[in-house]
């Protein structure tokens, strides 16, 4: 099992929310996160910090700057950006231009397309905000860094295009089923770019748990758990699968993923028991034991310590969110 592939395998996205920004210059959009702020979309409770954000140029260019990066970094038609969540963000037509708040533009909105600026050179941007899953959070934040710019001339992007225009077509124009194919089309843009991102080179790989990935000897390891995750793993078959000492692959394993290997090993076998439970086509026993449980009361115990309920509770509020944004749709 590629460990990369069974990450996006668990990634679930629950909302989309789409715009398009027509904006002239001068002009500058300011979106600040706030920790504790949190807004009802689509029926759902969205806290920012669960949003990633990802843009596209359409027309013109622009500018994009965070609090973690120094400069400016400049964006021309054609160039993606992906944002981790908790990520604050200025998009503008100058760095030297003062930005507003989104806020102050979003109710003005008609059709989610956003007009905005000074009357001068036109740029478009297309945007969108994705929502997941609570449970998918985790690995998603441990292999997203905080920005992903891919530019249009890298491989890849005709893909990621296409994607994008059909994502907001499919927005822009509900039909039945509209919410689904857009869900479905949010999460294959999101790998697109993360696949772009991993593909385009080294310095890919010099943090958290890409790093980690391809790093020789903790890949190593990485990649037998998610190959046999029902496998009993002590710390000592998994430091003879990195081929290193037990005390050294624990203490490289915790500086490149800032947990324990058993602690990752219980987490992923709980995002796969999720994987499980959400189909549903599965009894308790079965997926604790396809994921290296041998009874029900040990599986229920690790569960509730990494989920917060037991397999039962989860399944139940499940199916009653499900029936909720059926209803709602």
């Amino acid at each position: 099992m590629d460990p990369i592939a069974d990450i996006f395998s668990t990634m679930h996205v629950t909302t989309v929310i789409h715009s398009r920004l027509e904006a002239t210059a001068p002009w500058g959009l300011e979106r600040v996160i706030e920790t504790g702020t949190k807004a009802t979309i689509a029926g759902r409770i969205v806290f920012p910090s669960e949003l990633a954000y990802i843009g596209m140029v359409l027309r013109g260019n622009c500018w994009l700057s965070l609090d973690a990066i120094q400069e400016p970094i400049p964006l021309n038609e054609g160039d993606c950006f992906l944002l981790a969540p908790q990520t604050s963000i200025i998009l503008r037509d100058n760095p030297r231009t003062l930005p507003i708040s989104c806020c102050e533009v979003a109710p003005k909105a008609i059709n989610n397309v956003v007009h905005y600026g000074g009357g001068g050179a036109p740029t478009t941007v297309i945007t969108g905000l994705l929502s997941f899953d609570i449970v998918s959070l985790k690995p998603m934040t441990q292999l997203l860094p905080g920005l992903i710019v891919v530019k249009a001339n890298q491989a890849r992007t005709l893909a990621l295009h296409s994607t994008l225009q059909l994502l907001a077509a499919e927005i822009a124009e509900p039909a039945p089923g509209a919410e689904m194919v857009a869900q479905r089309l949010a999460e294959t843009l999101f790998i697109q770019i993360l696949r772009t991102h991993i593909a385009s080179g080294a310095e890919s790989h010099k943090q958290g748990w890409l790093r980690a990935i391809f790093d020789p000897q903790i890949g190593a390891g990485l990649r037998a758990i998610h190959e046999h995750v029902n496998k009993p793993w002590t710390v000592e078959l998994l430091a003879t699968a990195a081929c290193m000492s037990r005390s050294a692959f624990a203490l490289r394993f915790k500086e490149l993923l800032g947990q324990t290997p058993l602690d990752y090993v219980t987490e992923w076998r709980m995002q796969k028991a999720i994987q499980l439970l959400q189909k549903g086509d599965k009894k308790q026993f079965e997926i604790a034991k396809s994921v290296g449980y041998e009874t029900n009361a040990a599986f229920s115990k690790a569960f509730k310590r990494v989920v917060g309920k037991p397999p039962v509770s989860y399944s139940k509020a499940r199916l009653s969110q499900n029936r909720e944004e059926t209803t709602s749709s």
